[in-house]
């Protein structure tokens, strides 16, 4: 993998991998082992700021790593860990902390936005992007893919990298953003964000008459049958056309344009196209279910080989700082 740049993905284990994760994130992740060199891993620590239940949060995390695998992500061209079992990454979380201006946290919109949202505010909740930039920093990743949410957290990761080198030294590397635009947000059956905390997700490993009802529940105008529609304001065709090649979408779009077509047909063609192309990935996730020791194997071995990069940054990092005598 030498020569290639460095891509981190991490994904939060706060619920089961939905349609969103998979868009935005996941199908990514997995294209991104061929021509990159992907560090991918669970971020179970970030997790904490939401879920506060022991027995979900560790069933959460064991569900994304099987998804993972069954997805496509391959521990063999990756770097694939557990976030908690590289614990260097709580280490410089710390001394990134002791650079970083309050008010750099302070202008941080998610957390204003979360707290809006309901979200309980705690002090991890407000220093997340901290602890993301150590994840960032700590395996010298080059890029980031993120959306239009998290794009403000890589613009704090750099920053604080830029920070951290004026004043010690050139250390890290200042990490650049992948904003694919086209997916930069996968609405939600209700129109917003598709997020785990608005509970508007369509997962991608549901029974087939759960997915059919969640399908079917996505919201749409009232227009009636006849009138002629404008797809780009329909979640709707914006979920469906996730799943379409060029031509597709467009005679999609026609079909709104033109006027004639029934919400509830074009729902139950979703459903049926999310079944189909999620089938091989079903199969395939149902196995390692049932053979846990080989999950744990591939996380344990992925932890290891993360370590190795980790401790070499850290080294590094308390060498220049002084945190070494």
């Amino acid at each position: 993998m030498t020569g290639k740049k460095r891509v981190l993905s991490g994904i939060q284990p706060s619920g089961n991998v939905h349609l969103g994760n998979y868009f935005a994130m996941i199908k990514k992740m997995v294209e991104n082992q061929k021509n990159h060199q992907l560090f991918c891993f669970i971020v179970n620590l970030h997790a904490l700021t939401t879920v506060n239940d022991s027995k979900a949060l560790a069933a959460y995390t064991r569900d994304v790593a099987v998804s993972l695998l069954a997805l496509g992500i391959d521990p063999e061209k990756s770097y694939f860990w557990v976030q908690s079992d590289v614990p260097e990454v709580t280490e410089l979380a710390w001394i990134l902390s002791n650079v970083t201006p309050l008010g750099l946290m302070e202008r941080c919109h998610s957390y204003k936005d979360k707290v809006a949202k309901g979200i309980k505010p705690n002090t991890g909740l407000f220093i997340y992007p901290i602890l993301m930039t150590a994840d960032i920093l700590l395996f010298k990743s080059d890029l980031v893919p993120v959306g239009k949410d998290q794009k403000q957290h890589l613009e704090v990761a750099r920053d604080i990298a830029i920070k951290f080198n004026s004043v010690y030294g050139e250390v890290f590397t200042v990490p650049e953003a992948i904003i694919d635009k086209s997916v930069a947000t996968v609405p939600g059956v209700d129109g917003q964000k598709m997020s785990k905390s608005y509970g508007n997700t369509i997962e991608v490993f549901m029974e087939k008459d759960a997915l059919k009802k969640k399908v079917m529940g996505i919201v749409t105008d009232s227009l009636p049958v006849e009138a002629k529609k404008e797809p780009d304001k329909c979640n709707l065709f914006n979920i469906y056309k996730l799943f379409l090649s060029e031509k597709e979408e467009k005679d999609l779009r026609k079909r709104y344009e033109t006027g004639g077509l029934k919400y509830g047909e074009v729902k139950k063609e979703l459903f049926e196209v999310i079944w189909d192309y999620f089938a091989e990935a079903r199969v395939k996730r149902e196995a390692l279910v049932k053979d846990k020791e080989y999950t744990n194997r591939i996380l344990k071995q992925g932890a290891e080989k993360a370590r190795e990069v980790a401790l070499g940054t850290l080294k590094k990092v308390k060498q220049i700082t002084g945190l070494s005598i």
